[in-house]
């Protein structure tokens, strides 16, 4: 029976991270683990921030956001992926995988401009502290996430309105855990090199510029470090400033090396295994980069849990 975007295909059978039995219930018991990490790590962040009045500053507006993010992000693909672990088949219907689709690039691409922001405050506060009230204001940071959510949403939407067009015949095994645009593409009997180019146009401008954004910022940042006659001065900004750096070089590096590569270069196979670090291992990663280096949000915690025990 044939769908109404004149697709054959009704429903999608997700191959997984690993096809072999033995590593079946030890790799479910590791993304287990680590969903539930992210889960606990994030909302936890989220709380935090939302709970402690000395952490209502810009920098942790989007801190809380990224943590909204991570959560939200992670949860889209995550219980889909579990599944596969433990049951023979794991089968998502048309509608879902698009829907999956789409709220995958959604958060992704949200991440990217988030972290983005995230590298403008620092600019701003270490390179023009007397500014950053007004740079930094209320009405700058909330359209800054605006801007940040408007990017995501017309990249998920081309991503997915040029999915839709396609036709899927008979093939309807993705060679993936989760509905990624690359291994879906392949199953199309219909040609897709219109969805190739929107991919690198989107991608491209989705990666590149918050990436070129960040170096600058960084640039000018470490320039200013230099400047600083204190030892100690330096080391105290650079401090505040490596938890994003290592951040944004997870996920960035790791979305980079997955899309901006030709198809023809490297297997889907090895495409799986990139993809786990910005699927799991950056949303896992990230409340505890911004937290363990982080003396507000330990003070922040340390109160918490001191009214608590009261």
């Amino acid at each position: 029976m044939a769908l109404g975007n004149g697709s054959f295909v009704t429903e999608f059978i997700l191959v997984g991270l690993a096809d072999q039995p033995d590593l079946q219930l030890p790799l479910f018991f590791l993304f287990l683990v680590m969903y539930m990490v992210t889960v606990l790590g994030n909302l936890g962040l989220v709380t935090l921030i939302g709970l402690n009045l000395h952490l209502h500053t810009p920098m942790y507006f989007f801190l809380f956001n990224l943590s909204f993010i991570d959560f939200c992000y992670s949860s889209v693909f995550t219980p889909k992926m579990l599944m596969n672990f433990v049951s023979e088949k794991n089968i998502v219907s048309y509608m879902g995988c698009m829907t999956q689709l789409f709220f995958f690039c959604f958060f992704a691409i949200s991440e990217c401009y988030v972290l983005t922001s995230m590298a403008y405050d620092r600019y701003v506060a270490i390179c023009n502290p007397l500014l950053y009230k007004i740079a930094m204001s209320p009405k700058v940071c909330c359209s800054l996430m605006l801007g940040s959510y408007l990017m995501a949403f017309s990249g998920a939407m081309a991503h997915t309105g040029c999915m839709l067009r396609l036709t899927f015949c008979d093939a309807n095994t993705i060679n993936h855990y989760l509905c990624d645009i690359l291994p879906v593409l392949q199953l199309s009997c219909t040609c897709t090199y219109i969805n190739e180019l929107v991919v690198f146009i989107v991608v491209g401008i989705n990666v590149l510029v918050p990436s070129l954004t960040i170096f600058i910022s960084y640039g000018c940042i470490l320039s200013n470090i230099l400047h600083i006659s204190s030892k100690g001065g330096r080391s105290k900004t650079f401090s505040t400033c490596s938890s994003h750096i290592i951040a944004v070089f997870l996920f960035f590096g790791s979305c980079a090396f997955t899309y901006l590569k030709p198809s023809s270069v490297g297997s889907m196979d090895e495409g799986k295994i990139s993809s786990v670090f910005y699927t799991h291992v950056v949303p896992m990663m990230n409340p505890f980069i911004y937290s363990l280096r982080n003396k507000d949000v330990k003070l922040a915690l340390r109160k918490i849990l001191r009214s608590r025990k009261l």
